[in-house]
């Protein structure tokens, strides 16, 4: 099966992996089998996603989503050098609450987002230097970045390896890149098949593995210093509103476990399928 060259490899061949999503003849690389244009990625991330689609309430659950951000930020605070790391960008910042959560620790942090809502708090509740625009069309000039982290963002870009090249042409050796994503190779993903939770277009383009990312930071001058699968903390309302109301369509047994308040308490898990990377760049 023909397609447009791949993101990781630049091979020009597929094959059906599941039902819409695609798999690289040539590297492995997984992706879905559709191109959107930036005003339909744009509609996929207007409020309703934060706010009953993808989640119940994004907002609601600031402190579990700050909490699993200090556990990403603790495990990156090892490879940061005080004179060489000054500044942070965040890729897909959404509403803020990581450069919210570590704002005091760099001379400046920034962050974009194409959610119109998520950067409106992030600016003016926040007070965060915070953007509205797509990064290849985002203007840096000279600008040169430090560390720049995608939490749980590469999955969603449409060109993922022209925001790497980007990256690579705004830093200087030494300079990192952090991010978080599911890994398509792991042992749960490959369990679950096309049932994985993380299958689902056209909100997920992208579907790594640790060895497809590494091999595209490797291609725009990136080396992996840390690549490990990093467990995260879910709040209760959050999983029950994805089982009951997203899945199920049951939203009366929800609203009960709401009003019961069984829904107000969270857990840490760890299904070893979400790989953390750090990548530094070479020179």
């Amino acid at each position: 099966m023909a397609m447009n060259k791949c993101v990781v490899c630049d091979g020009n061949h597929s094959k059906l992996f599941y039902i819409g999503i695609l798999k690289c003849d040539h590297c492995g690389h997984v992706f879905a089998d559709m191109d959107l244009s930036n005003e339909e990625l744009s509609a996929l991330y207007r409020r309703d996603y934060f706010f009953g689609d993808e989640y119940s309430n994004y907002l609601a659950d600031k402190k579990i989503i700050q909490k699993n951000f200090k556990l990403r930020y603790r495990n990156l605070k090892p490879f940061l050098r005080t004179k060489r790391h000054r500044t942070l960008f965040e890729i897909g910042c959404a509403y803020g609450l990581f450069l919210d959560l570590i704002k005091d620790e760099f001379d400046h942090v920034s962050g974009i987002d194409i959610s119109e809502d998520g950067i409106r708090y992030a600016r003016d509740e926040l007070l965060l230097d915070a953007r509205q625009v797509e990064f290849l069309e985002c203007e840096l000039e000279d600008q040169k970045l430090d560390v720049v982290c995608l939490w749980d963002t590469i999955e969603h870009l449409r060109d993922p390896h022209l925001y790497l090249e980007k990256i690579s042409t705004h830093t200087e050796p030494g300079a990192l890149i952090a991010l978080t994503t599911g890994d398509i190779e792991s042992l749960n993903a490959r369990w679950k098949g096309d049932n994985w939770r993380l299958i689902h277009p056209p909100t997920h383009l992208h579907y790594f593995s640790k060895r497809t990312l590494e091999q595209i930071l490797n291609r725009y001058g990136f080396d992996v210093v840390y690549s490990r699968y990093c467990g995260f903390f879910r709040s209760i309302d959050q999983v029950a509103y994805h089982t009951l109301v997203l899945r199920k369509n049951y939203p009366n047994i929800y609203k009960f476990l709401n009003w019961c308040r069984v829904t107000r308490f969270d857990f840490y898990l760890n299904l070893y399928d979400i790989v953390y990377i750090v990548a530094q760049k070479r020179g």
